[in-house]
């Protein structure tokens, strides 16, 4: 008999569920300890200021920069996880909630590309070519802070499948959709945010916190998932929709495996 390898018996929605742990985790890390504390300038920042930071932080840019193509591997399989495990039950809604969700996650994942590269530029050209900042800048501003789309698009479609397909609880549904409203306003807004930052910036600012929450508290429910997925269950029509998995607190008897 041929013996499964310890990867090969972890359920997907398990390892997407660490994968959402994991990505969350990365993203503020990698801002908390190392950007923010070396002075990553706020979209709408004086170009003196910016200047000056990516002259003499360079390394730090750089250093942050080495976490991130992991994280967009983790998020990758985030997406695909939740996907696979509400695609079933959307299948028979009609619906398709959670494909809107990946292609969000995979829409972001393209677009911080384009945002780390201009930064990693920004820190190579600043000390050498000051006059190039101000183009980058503004460049690298506008992409960063129309990424909000993907981030509200991962955000809504996600919460609004899980919670359809009883994977995720009401509350987590509400904390996506704040979450995605603050992103897309601040995508609505980026030349406000671009010619003045501020308080304009701190409507992303905020939706970026709360994504993360968000990130973990998914990746949690999918850790929980018993191995055999969404139970399937009938609606008043007859048709079959999928239950959410039970907890300690409900008394069910399903447990995640």
């Amino acid at each position: 008999m041929e013996r499964k390898t310890k990867l090969g018996s972890v359920p997907f929605a398990r390892l997407a569920g660490l994968a959402a742990i994991g990505f969350g985790a990365i993203i503020f890390l990698a801002n908390a300890t190392i950007l923010v504390p070396a002075g990553m300038p706020s979209p709408g920042s004086p170009v003196d200021e910016v200047v000056e930071f990516f002259a003499a932080e360079g390394g730090a840019v750089e250093f942050g920069s080495v976490f991130t193509p992991a994280a967009w591997v983790l998020a990758t399989v985030f997406g695909a996880g939740a996907g696979a495990v509400l695609w079933r039950g959307e299948r028979s809604r009609s619906e398709a909630w959670s494909l809107v969700g990946f292609a969000g996650v995979i829409l972001q994942n393209c677009t911080m590309v384009g945002v780390i590269a201009l930064r990693l530029t920004l820190a190579e050209v600043a000390g050498d070519d000051p006059d190039a900042v101000p183009l980058l800048w503004a460049f690298h501003d506008g992409v960063f802070t129309l990424n909000s789309t993907f981030l509200a698009v991962a955000l809504a479609g996600l919460s609004i499948g899980g919670l359809r397909g009883g994977l995720i609880r009401p509350w987590q549904t509400a904390l996506g959709l704040v979450a995605a409203a603050l992103l897309f306003a601040s995508a609505s807004l980026t030349p406000l945010v671009m010619e003045h930052g501020g308080g304009f910036g701190l409507l992303g600012l905020a939706g970026w916190l709360l994504w993360v929450v968000w990130l973990v508290a998914y990746g949690v429910s999918l850790i929980r998932l018993p191995a055999r997925g969404l139970a399937p269950r009938r609606s008043p029509a007859g048709a079959e929709r999928p239950s959410p998995p039970a907890t300690a607190a409900s008394g069910g008897s399903a447990r995640a495996e």
